[in-house]
């Protein structure tokens, strides 16, 4: 076995090691919490318009999760999650980037999708699992993706969408196009083989992927000091040999800036970039979890300072891009739309039973069929256990 590879390195004759937190990691930071930019600072590719479909994506984000918090609450909704706190990193990777782009979410990226102009009517019947869903009602809530604007449906196990990213974006290399595939993810996610089989082979194989880590401080309910040690997740990106920066994530031209040189770079070098967001989690995990339990409201008091939303918005009006009559009347704007929209897609019946089968092949098997059948003789025994579907069979 060569080591050439190795031989360009220092060499010692006495025991030297390395001390595991030595790698230090800059924090790229470009607005301060005012909204002023700091000194000096390299300012991302952006003009108002940009700026203004940015900033309307942030506030329907915090909208949206809001109504749908309240309506899980009010038993309309099964379950949620929010991205409460973290709405930038989301809208400002999708901003960076070019549609034709592929993006492959874990479960609180909707920014993205919001970015890239997903109808309000298919997030409510994603949500409700209605028969106008893409999905065909098959996905709990936040489960999104569509076709027509590059975005994989998101799937709940974790982290199985890293090493996807990377033979996507692999074939994308292969097949000569300009296209680059961002793949967002948790430092939670980081935990799980699949992180490191996906980083591993985007390096060895040289494929254009951006590694997207939000690094919210919270595995649901561990920290991240009990999930590993180390100089959090970048150093692994240069562990493997990528391309790596961390940034703020709460601060959009951050974001914005260094999508939009790891998408350059990734083209032309066909080659991976791991970006290290670092925020934090303001709301719960999801609907289903207590924060209280495992951090103290002092925690999240420090911490709703240095709201994303609010730094872009400072940002805005020092811009004179933006003033308060803009913004009072946009979020109610959105306020009043998402509330409406839950009220038709509640009602809208759910996908006929019918299509359980549908999609896995081109005719459904005689054995699909037969545990149809059963599924439907099941229903029409039991009616009161399925209002919705008892009596249509």
């Amino acid at each position: 076995m060569s080591t050439e590879i190795y031989d360009d390195g220092p060499v010692v004759h006495q025991p030297t090691f390395i001390d595991g937190t030595s790698v230090e990691i800059p924090e790229l930071r470009i607005l301060d919490q005012d909204g002023v930019t700091y000194p000096n600072a390299d300012l991302p590719d952006i003009d108002q318009a940009l700026a203004t479909k940015i900033y309307h994506s942030l506030a329907f984000h915090r909208v949206l999760d809001e109504r749908m918090v309240a309506s899980q609450r009010q038993g309309r909704l099964s379950f949620y999650m929010t991205a409460l706190g973290e709405e930038a990193t989301s809208v400002g990777g999708a901003a960076g980037l070019k549609p034709q782009d592929m993006i492959m979410m874990q479960y609180r990226e909707q920014g993205a999708l919001i970015y890239r102009g997903f109808d309000l009517k298919d997030l409510m019947n994603q949500l409700f699992s209605n028969a106008g869903d893409l999905g065909k009602g098959r996905q709990m809530p936040i489960h999104y993706g569509s076709k027509a604007l590059n975005c994989m449906t998101v799937s709940s196990p974790l982290a199985t969408q890293i090493p996807q990213a990377t033979g996507y974006a692999y074939g994308q290399k292969l097949q000569g196009v300009d296209a680059v595939t961002i793949c967002y993810f948790g430092e939670g996610a980081a935990s799980e083989g699949d992180f490191h089989a996906g980083l591993n082979m985007a390096a060895v194989q040289e494929a254009p992927v951006i590694f997207f880590c939000r690094n919210n401080g919270y595995a649901i309910s561990t920290p991240s000091d009990e999930q590993f040690k180390g100089n959090g997740i970048a150093s692994r990106g240069v562990g493997y040999g990528i391309k790596t920066i961390r940034i703020d994530g709460n601060d959009i031209l951050a974001v914005l800036k260094a999508t939009q040189i790891a998408r350059a770079y990734a083209i032309k070098e066909n080659k991976p970039v791991l970006i290290e967001a670092m925020s934090y989690r303001l709301g719960a995990h999801s609907t289903s979890d207590d924060p209280s339990g495992y951090r103290t409201k002092e925690e999240e008091a420090k911490w709703q300072s240095h709201d994303p939303i609010l730094r872009m918005k400072n940002w805005l009006i020092n811009q004179k891009w933006w003033d308060e009559a803009r913004e009072t009347a946009l979020f109610e704007k959105y306020r009043e739309e998402v509330l409406a929209a839950v009220k038709v897609a509640e009602k809208i019946d759910k996908p006929h039973i019918d299509t359980m089968i549908t999609d896995v092949y081109d005719v459904p098997s005689a054995q699909l069929q037969a545990q149809l059948d059963e599924v439907k003789a099941h229903v029409n025994k039991y009616p009161e256990a399925y209002p919705f579907t008892a009596g249509k069979f």
